[in-house]
């Protein structure tokens, strides 16, 4: 039987990594984006579009996908504008959670729910951020929206342990993205003055590559976990 991965944030920089890693694997792939790619990827890929903010839109996009046998929630957004934590608006707050929190939520719910009548060899990868876990107080709706999205990882590795499921979670750091690009000269002079141990912006491949292992049942034993692909930035050194 050909496995289905369902990748949503399909055509950014780490979803369409992902997309890539998982056909290179073999994989079918449905890539769920609210953009078209301006290019298909080589291999068994569907895409379908979705709008992670709009829950209404789950039932089509899981009818559609067909039997899903990993779930790497990529989708995400950053704040429209960064700005001041005491100046953020209800508007701001809204629009990041609404997607990186609420939408990861209920389509992780739904996929579970489809998951549990056919559980072997299913798994679940939420893609989080160090921004989980460190405050950036001029994007404090994403750190918010990332945090919660850790737990999401947890109650799930948790309510789904009965059925041996795994749900784990990577954690990328400074990783070359559009999302980055406009911060592109402030982290160059952070990494060069030692901020990250391993001196480099990580890549889109490098996320994918712990995906990949956490969703394709190379790690069995593992779940509830949080994976930091980060180049060291997590280790406290003196």
């Amino acid at each position: 039987m050909t496995k289905t991965a369902l990748i949503t944030g399909a055509f950014g920089g780490i979803g369409f990594a992902c997309v890539q890693r998982f056909l290179k694997e073999g994989w079918r792939v449905v890539g769920a984006d609210i953009a078209a790619p301006l290019q298909t990827p080589n291999g068994d890929f569907t895409y379908i579009p979705f709008d992670l903010s709009d829950t209404g839109g789950i039932d089509a996009l899981l009818s559609a996908a067909g039997e899903i046998l990993a779930l790497v929630n990529v989708a995400g957004v950053a704040p429209k504008k960064r700005g001041d934590l005491l100046d953020m608006t209800e508007e701001s707050y809204d629009f990041v959670t609404g997607i990186n929190t609420k939408g990861t939520f209920f389509l992780t719910q739904a996929v579970a729910k489809q998951m549990i009548r056919h559980p072997e060899n299913c798994a679940i990868v939420n893609i989080s951020s160090m921004s989980a876990y460190t405050s950036s107080t001029s994007r404090g709706e994403y750190c918010i929206s990332k945090a919660g999205v850790s737990m999401i990882t947890k109650l799930f590795a948790d309510r789904l342990a009965e059925y041996d499921i795994p749900v784990n979670e990577v954690r990328p750091g400074i990783i070359a993205t559009n999302m980055t690009s406009g911060v592109k000269e402030k982290y160059d002079a952070l990494i060069d003055g030692g901020l990250l141990p391993l001196k480099r912006w990580g890549r889109p491949e490098d996320v994918a590559a712990a995906v990949f292992a956490l969703a394709s049942g190379a790690l069995p034993y593992v779940t509830g976990q949080s994976v930091d692909v980060d180049g060291g930035f997590h280790l406290r050194r003196l």
